[in-house]
């Protein structure tokens, strides 16, 4: 800030005498080095504040590919963890099909060794 102020000075300074030398018609050599140094000055202050653009942006950038690849990796881990929550609930339910036919085929054999019986008794009955 102290270095704005001081330019901004230099500038106000350098104006001064631009228009004491219209007035008087010719420029003194201290005259000439205050209003080069207050451009180089200037100048010396425009290009920090484009290095800090620059700085900026680069950071910016920066955090967005980092941010891409936090993303990306999540997506994938994601995609990973659902397909085998997937995987799972389907080997869950494959298993209990396989019970299910196991208990039907006992119940079928079941009922085909009651009906034999059924039809033993029957026939020893008569």
């Amino acid at each position: 800030m102290d270095e704005i102020e001081t330019s901004r000075k230099r500038i106000k300074q350098t104006m001064v005498e631009e228009e004491e030398e219209n007035e008087n018609g010719f420029i003194m050599e201290e005259e000439v080095e205050t209003v080069a140094a207050g451009s180089e000055e200037m100048e010396s202050l425009i290009n920090g504040v484009l290095e800090k653009i620059e700085r900026f942006t680069q950071q910016v950038s920066e955090m967005l590919e980092a941010g891409k690849t936090l993303f990306k990796d999540l997506s994938n881990e994601f995609e990973e963890r659902i397909i085998g929550i997937h995987k799972e609930q389907i080997e869950k339910w494959q298993d209990e099909i396989k019970e299910l036919r196991a208990l039907d085929a006992m119940n079928e054999e079941a009922n085909t060794r009651l009906h034999m019986s059924r039809s033993l008794f029957q026939n020893v009955q008569m």
